[in-house]
């Protein structure tokens, strides 16, 4: 019988000095969640984001084995969110914060003797950030770095109601909103959610090549594509739906977090 972690023994940063020290680090992980506070429309909190990046997290550890050498940071709950600026509520950092944030924390964790570092990332506007700082972290400080979107892991067949909401539903829509109702269903106000809109489907739904977030994505910011702030319909939300993407999720992270404790350069 296979036992596993309990995310709550699995904190670093709730650990003594000396007990970090004692932590053998020659296989060991080093998570660290990042998402953003921003604009989620009016029915969702700015802090979504992080929530859902530090939950999956804890629910990742939760599953995986106890034998996984894996160690979770505190969230860093601010990211580059100026495509919502403007939105109140919404706290952006600049892309050069952000990557002095995310070096300054790499420095830090090679400082402590470990050798392994995840970014898991909750936010979509940062992944390609991520992306550029891991390497730069890899080669100032010798880390081994993985900047991790977990949503690249994709959805569940049926989790969804259509495949419009499934490729366009980026924002406040219909898979966030029941990722918050599993994770905090108090946070949501499902009385105040309202779609985003038809601007992204009569922009993005016609062309071959241009793509919201896809392989040839265009820089767009949240007002261009939506007078509330959702990109999306959240009004099918539910919290089945949520804790269905949820267990998908946290299994994949889970499997990543035992690959990279295994993984050597």
């Amino acid at each position: 019988m296979t036992d596993f972690h309990d995310a709550s023994e699995r904190r670093l940063a709730w650990r003594t000095s000396p007990e970090v020290e004692s932590i053998a680090r020659s296989d060991a992980l080093v998570v660290q969640p990042i998402a953003s506070v921003e604009q989620h429309g009016a029915h969702l909190p700015c802090y979504t984001d992080s929530l859902v990046a530090d939950g999956l997290v804890s629910r990742a550890v939760a599953m995986t084995p106890a034998d996984v050498n894996v160690w979770t940071l505190p969230v860093i709950a601010y990211g580059k969110s100026n495509e919502h600026l403007g939105f109140p509520g919404t706290i952006s950092l600049s892309a050069e914060t952000l990557i002095a944030v995310c070096r300054d924390v790499g420095r830090s964790v090679a400082r402590s003797g470990f050798r392994k570092l995840a970014f898991v990332n909750g936010h979509g506007g940062q992944p390609h950030l991520l992306e550029m700082v891991a390497r730069d972290i890899r080669e100032e400080t010798g880390l081994m770095v993985f900047p991790l979107f977990p949503y690249r892991l994709g959805v569940p067949e049926g989790v969804v109601s259509s495949p419009k909401e499934e490729a366009l539903g980026i924002h406040g829509g219909e898979l966030e909103t029941s990722l918050v109702l599993a994770l905090d269903p108090g946070a949501v106000h499902m009385d105040r959610a309202e779609s985003g809109g038809d601007q992204v489907t009569k922009l993005y739904g016609n062309l071959k090549y241009l793509s919201l977030e896809g392989a040839l994505p265009t820089a767009w910011l949240t007002r261009d594509l939506s007078e509330n702030g959702v990109i999306g319909d959240p009004t099918n939300a539910s919290v089945e739906r949520g804790e269905r993407l949820l267990a998908h999720l946290a299994e994949g992270l889970s499997g990543v977090f035992a690959e990279i404790c295994e993984f050597e350069l």
